[in-house]
């Protein structure tokens, strides 16, 4: 229908028609969206910080980002940065939460609050770990990310907790290598299984898994008919963990006989061999 009105009307006078009938047509379209309004910075940060405070965390975040896009270049932004990380985390949408603090880091790799980001995203990733029947490899990115913070800033408050975290994040991941060593143990896989229980003594030897691994290697070469390499497993698990139950299991298995109590703080070899 634009066509034939615009034929009507003199050449001069076309294009002017034109821009006419466009602009009503765009002031049409528009007459139901909220002009673009751009407000003090410190009332965009007091709101979301106001629903931080009662607990709106999704709210928050896209407040907080409402202050970077508006005021970009202000001291208000950075902090803004970090509260939307912060907000993210608390509404447990953690992908976001680690997004942020990356940003974050990156752009103020010096702030005094830099521990804090590496710190949020550590603990995003530490609270996403999944049980050992799982992939582990969200695990390893959190054991990854605390080692960070420990050697980043190792006098920090941060620190000490991600030290705390390091310890449960590497026992996680020897769980895990237990799990399938116990796996391939069941389905008659002794090599594989061995090198499972391997893997837990020689990259996790601090954990609690390590007395198991030993009592399972042992069991493994028993299977295996190496009677040598059992009792050399079997010495190292007496020397290391006297008292420990898989201590009591491994010379029962080995001997055939039930361990006197009396006998179970003494030596190893000397019962052995």
């Amino acid at each position: 229908m634009l066509k034939p009105i615009l034929r009507s009307i003199p050449e001069n006078w076309r294009h002017l028609a034109a821009g006419c009938l466009l602009a009503l047509v765009l002031a049409g379209c528009s007459a139901d969206e909220k002009p673009y309004v751009e407000e003090p910075v410190d009332r965009l940060y007091n709101r979301a910080a106001d629903l931080a405070g009662t607990g709106q965390w999704s709210k928050a975040a896209e407040a907080f980002d409402e202050v970077e896009r508006q005021h970009p270049y202000s001291t208000w932004a950075t902090k803004a940065q970090l509260m939307a990380a912060y907000a993210f985390y608390q509404n447990n949408a953690y992908d976001e939460a680690i997004s942020a603090a990356d940003r974050f880091i990156q752009l103020h790799p010096g702030h005094k609050d830099a521990p804090y980001a590496y710190y949020l995203k550590a603990i995003s990733y530490y609270e996403q770990i999944a049980d050992v029947a799982r992939d582990q490899q969200t695990t390893e990115r959190a054991l990854e990310a605390l080692n960070q913070v420990v050697q980043r800033f190792p006098t920090s408050e941060y620190a000490r907790d991600a030290r705390l975290k390091i310890d449960l994040t590497r026992d996680h991941l020897a769980g895990k290598e237990m799990n399938i060593g116990r796996y391939y143990l069941r389905q008659g896989q002794y090599i594989a299984a061995i090198n499972r229980f391997k893997t837990v003594i020689e990259k996790f030897q601090t954990t609690t898994h390590v007395p198991e691994a030993l009592h399972r290697i042992t069991e493994c070469y028993l299977a295996l008919g190496v009677v040598d390499e059992a009792q050399n497993a079997a010495a190292v698990l007496g020397y290391n963990f006297p008292g420990s139950e898989w201590y009591v299991d491994t010379y029962a298995m080995l001997t055939g006989k039930n361990m006197k109590p009396e006998a179970k703080e003494g030596s190893w070899l000397s019962r052995i061999f």
